[in-house]
């Protein structure tokens, strides 16, 4: 799930800046604030306990807000499934940080980034005041007002610190244009939603360009590489009887035995450590590969985050590995119309299987792979983008 929380002094443009996140992440919007005027209007006991208290500008008790928090998250989670939630005006103060964390903590998740939106408290003023000419709020009156401001300079400035040494505060200059706010905060947003641990699969049959766009992804977001053809015929090159046989095999456009495929991943695997994650081309083959890389990520407390599975027309497949065996860019088994039949034929055989196991997980994502390299990378990073905010 991606967690935000919106940090700022009245006046700071918090619910203008959160109507854009909220459209561009997809996320819940929770606004303490509005939330507590939904309660004094509807007249229920906790607007009852508060309305005067909001009304002076003073903040409503913690044990308030935790109850409505908890009431409106419930609420949203029986109803859909949440991507992640953007809170604006909680947590004000040091002690709902901490409730803030235990909250997410029942959820399973944490806050990603505290954005600070920095502006001048003469700033906010007048800011305020303007407002106060259509909102009709109680609260957007001068004396209110500066009560406020004094609020959150005792008791709101200090989270920054709690979340500082957590090492997720992002603060950002709020006297630019609403257009330069929302630009340095989704650059900033994007910037730790990649650092997320990641791992990728991209499927595909053969000619399908998975090389290419798997590449093109990792150096994008930052993630190993990890191509079992490569690894196969690195293997192969160190000579020995083991190397004799994975290169009669793939000469032939074979599938490797298991076990050599487990040995070969998982030694890249623990001699790269670092970056993103890892995305994987040319593995799993096979249903019995997908069981095997799903242990293998479990064994280092990771799994699979999203499967991209590149679709191309069997003709069209054939077609670009047939002209690419025509070039110097060949393969060893691009060169035989006989091999490149039943490199797509073990595809299609094993294909069904592996989609099948994926879907149930339902993180398999159908790709068009037809069109301009350019115009599949941006299908394929769309995707990935999408599995970092799942991730959170």
């Amino acid at each position: 799930m991606l967690n935000i929380a919106l940090f700022g002094p009245p006046g700071a443009g918090k619910g203008t800046q959160a109507a854009r996140l909220v459209e561009r992440y997809k996320l819940h919007y929770i606004s303490s604030g509005e939330l507590l005027r939904d309660e004094i209007r509807d007249g229920t006991d906790i607007g009852h306990a508060v309305k005067s208290v909001i009304e002076k500008g003073g903040l409503a008790s913690d044990e308030l807000i935790v109850k409505l928090l908890e009431k409106t998250i419930r609420k949203i989670r029986e109803q859909s499934h949440a991507r992640g939630f953007l809170f604006d005006g909680f947590p004000r103060t040091s002690v709902q940080a901490y409730i803030l964390e235990g909250l997410l903590l029942k959820m399973h998740t944490s806050l990603m980034n505290l954005i600070n939106i920095q502006v001048p408290v003469e700033a906010c003023i007048e800011r305020l005041l303007e407002r106060a000419g259509t909102s009709g709020r109680a609260d957007d009156q001068r004396d209110v007002i500066q009560f406020r401001l004094r609020e959150y300079g005792e008791k709101t400035a200090p989270v920054l610190g709690f979340y500082e040494e957590k090492g997720i505060l992002v603060s950002v200059d709020g006297t630019t244009s609403v257009d330069g706010v929302f630009d340095q905060i989704t650059t900033a947003v994007d910037k730790s939603l990649r650092l997320v641990q990641l791992n990728v699969v991209v499927l595909g049959a053969p000619g399908s360009g998975r090389s290419t766009q798997a590449r093109l992804l990792a150096e994008q977001y930052n993630l190993h590489y990890i191509s079992t053809t490569d690894l196969l015929r690195e293997a192969a090159a160190k000579g020995g009887p083991l190397a004799t046989q994975i290169s009669e095999l793939m000469a032939q456009g074979a599938l490797v035995p298991d076990e050599i495929v487990i040995r070969v991943v998982e030694g890249y695997i623990r001699s790269h450590p670092g970056k993103n994650g890892l995305i994987f081309k040319g593995f799993p083959r096979t249903l019995v590969q997908a069981y095997i890389l799903d242990g293998m990520l479990r064994k280092i407390g990771q799994r699979v985050s999203t499967i991209l599975d590149l679709r191309v027309p069997t003709l069209e497949l054939f077609r670009r590995l047939s002209f690419r065996g025509s070039t110097e860019r060949a393969l060893q088994y691009d060169r035989s119309t006989e091999t490149i039949v039943r490199r797509l034929e073990d595809h299609e055989r094993y294909a069904s299987e592996i989609d099948s196991y994926y879907e149930k997980t339902r993180r398999l994502q159908i790709v068009e792979g037809t069109g301009s390299r350019e115009q599949v990378y941006e299908r394929l990073a769309k995707q990935v983008d999408e599995a970092f905010r799942q991730a959170r």
